[in-house]
């Protein structure tokens, strides 16, 4: 093989690579989305002036337009700063749901794909009785124990998703398990410890990552359900469940429940559209 061959042969392989990188327009536009959502969670005060909590009652229930970009509520305060705010109890208990799932659920396949016998029997069937009870239902039945807030309402989605992580952890585990090189390891004697963090942890814990991506976007749902439900913080505080609620209450208005419904809908697309390339992204 000659120089040139060779040089050609990479710069083929290097365009490839780009080429295979290449963002899909509405996948930027999702992490556009996601890198607002993030932005507001962070630094409110950046994105509005508003209180999110006192109100003029001179300007309640006025309609979008732009003083107020999303209208006022019924006390007059600002809905888009409410929005804004409530932007990060939204985001950092989707986060706390997602660690839970991830890491319980996640040690538990691991344990039940690498150990196998009894441990992958009865770790098998604690997940299927998990998995037999639906995830929102368990989720009120865990916040209803543990107390009525946010932080449980995070709590209480991550448990009842551990089994999904769980699943998916034991298939991709015991299929690395079966691969050549981690019998190679053990032929050439590595340690159960060191092949299972070296070999067969980074491996199966790929198809995780699509998997937890998803998860926030789904957490994002349900912790919005519970506090729509009143299993979140009580007013004044802004979570967007908690804002669809109130202006449930307000149907001549509509812009109070359209506006939060829009952002979250919006945020749960974006999630579920970046999850869905990197499932198919190397």
């Amino acid at each position: 093989m000659t120089l040139a061959s060779v040089s050609s042969a990479s710069r083929v392989a290097a365009i490839s690579r780009l080429t295979g990188l290449r963002v899909p327009p509405t996948v930027a536009l999702s992490f556009a989305v996601i890198a607002l959502v993030i932005a507001w969670s962070l630094a409110p005060g950046l994105f509005t002036s508003h209180n999110p909590v006192v109100g003029v009652p001179a300007d309640k229930l006025l309609g979008p337009g732009t003083t107020h970009w999303f209208g006022t509520d019924h006390l007059g305060r600002d809905l888009y700063t409410r929005v804004v705010y409530g932007t990060a109890s939204s985001v950092t208990s989707a986060l706390i749901a997602v660690v839970i799932a991830t890491v319980a659920g996640g040690l538990i396949g691991l344990l039940a794909g690498f150990l196998g016998g009894w441990v992958d029997i009865v770790l098998a069937r604690l997940v299927d009785v998990l998995l037999a009870i639906p995830n929102f239902l368990l989720a009120v039945i865990v916040v209803t124990a543990i107390g009525f807030d946010t932080t449980n309402a995070a709590i209480a989605t991550g448990v009842s998703a551990v089994a999904v992580f769980a699943r998916v952890m034991r298939s991709e585990v015991i299929k690395t398990r079966q691969a050549i090189f981690v019998e190679a390891a053990f032929l050439m004697g590595g340690s159960r410890r060191h092949i299972l963090l070296r070999h067969v942890l980074p491996n199966a814990s790929r198809s995780v990552l699509p998997l937890a991506v998803l998860q926030f976007g789904l957490s994002i749902l349900v912790i919005a359900s519970l506090a729509f439900l009143g299993y979140g913080d009580p007013p004044p505080a802004s979570d967007w469940g908690l804002l669809i609620s109130i202006g449930k209450d307000y149907l001549k208005w509509p812009w109070l429940v359209y506006a939060p419904a829009f952002v979250t809908i919006a945020t749960v697309l974006s999630v579920n559209r970046i999850s869905r390339w990197l499932r198919t992204t190397d």
